[in-house]
């Protein structure tokens, strides 16, 4: 089997991945049974993993590290070295695993500190480790494609974890499994991913039971050794990785692009409601669509100051009176039938219902695509 990154590990790459190893012992060591059984233990890593480094790792922290070099190579950079240390760790963990861990995990209890044999505290610091690295791993991507994330936001905090976690639905990580992970090694990394399975609750302490029960594969296969733990830490973080890649880089494009159709329209006060009648032409109303919606309220409001209280209050959406809007308005109106085609194409494909709407505006106003 394949040991991705095991080779030429320096002194101090291995030192590095040593200590934070060390630090994560004294956490485990704190935690009690009830933690463990209870999933609660996850809570608590967030405050470990993310307070402290939040107030540091910031857009101006990559600017002056990586001057000039374009977000997306920023990022696999940072995939990959995250990679490399997920599987150094696999590697210094793999010594001590044996299947007494799943006994042990089964039988602990109780609200004392957690007294674990070696290998348990060795599973836990595995897990513990991974766990810290890749939501350091997708809050960093984040931050490269200017994606806001506030850790004190619930909902900023629970879409940080289910991306840092691929905690999206089985397509998901099935995709980032086909693509990354070589054929040699993925019925290994298949298991892993189907050990256990993310109920639907939208909880911390669930996730810690998730992540649990997904790494406890490691010691359920046959023959555990430093090549399984390796090559699992090491493409784990890499599906990781390049999820959180897709879903940020694809959170930026959409910001983008309600950015630059608001800075170019000359009717404001109309590219809401021109938007939302293309959103609602097929009847669903996609995440992409949804996000790009979010973001031109937001730019129409920070681009002219501009918040129309009667349209976020809108339930059902007459488009007669959206019609009868555009014709107050005055001018070359392309740039709307602009907004509209985006919109239309933001989440990848234009729905026939959609076609149909921007034929009648362009009928109607004589808009023209640019």
């Amino acid at each position: 089997m394949p040991q991705p990154a095991q080779t030429n590990v320096t002194e101090e790459e291995r030192a590095a991945v040593e200590q934070e190893r060390e630090e994560l012992k004294d956490f485990v060591k704190s935690l009690t049974g009830d933690d463990i059984k209870s999933g609660n233990w996850f809570s608590k890593l967030l405050s470990n993993a993310l307070n402290a480094y939040t107030q540091k790792v910031d857009a101006p922290y990559f600017e002056e590290r990586y001057k000039g070099v374009p977000a997306d190579a920023v990022v696999d950079q940072r995939v990959k070295m995250a990679a490399r240390y997920a599987a150094i760790e696999g590697g210094l963990s793999a010594g001590v695993y044996s299947a007494a861990i799943v006994a042990t995990l089964g039988t602990v209890g109780g609200a004392s500190p957690l007294t674990l044999p070696a290998a348990g505290v060795t599973l836990l610091v595995d897990v513990a480790y991974i766990a810290r690295l890749q939501l350091h791993l997708a809050y960093d991507i984040a931050v490269l494609y200017r994606v806001p994330i506030n850790v004190d936001d619930p909902d900023d905090l629970w879409k940080l974890v289910r991306v840092a976690f691929t905690i999206r639905g089985a397509q998901a990580v099935s995709e980032g499994v086909t693509k990354v992970v070589p054929a040699l090694v993925r019925p290994l990394v298949k298991a892993f991913y189907s050990k256990a399975v993310f109920t639907a609750a939208r909880s911390l302490p669930v996730v810690g039971k998730f992540l649990l029960q997904r790494n406890v594969v490691k010691i359920g296969i046959p023959v555990v050794g430093v090549p399984v733990s390796v090559a699992l830490n090491y493409y784990s973080t890499i599906i990781a990785g390049k999820h959180a890649r897709a879903v940020f880089r694809n959170d930026a494009r959409v910001d983008e692009a309600a950015t630059r159709a608001v800075s170019r329209t000359d009717h404001p006060r109309s590219v809401l409601w021109v938007a939302w009648m293309i959103v609602l032409a097929d009847g669903r109303i996609t995440d992409d669509e949804a996000l790009f919606m979010r973001k031109l309220v937001e730019q129409l409001h920070d681009q002219h100051d501009l918040a129309d209280e009667q349209f976020a209050n809108v339930i059902d959406l007459d488009v007669d009176d959206v019609w009868r809007r555009l014709d107050q308005e005055t001018g070359d109106l392309s740039d709307l039938f602009d907004v509209t085609l985006k919109t239309a194409e933001i989440d990848g494909s234009v729905h026939k219902l959609e076609t149909a709407v921007l034929e009648e505006l362009r009928e109607r106003y004589g808009a023209r695509q640019s």
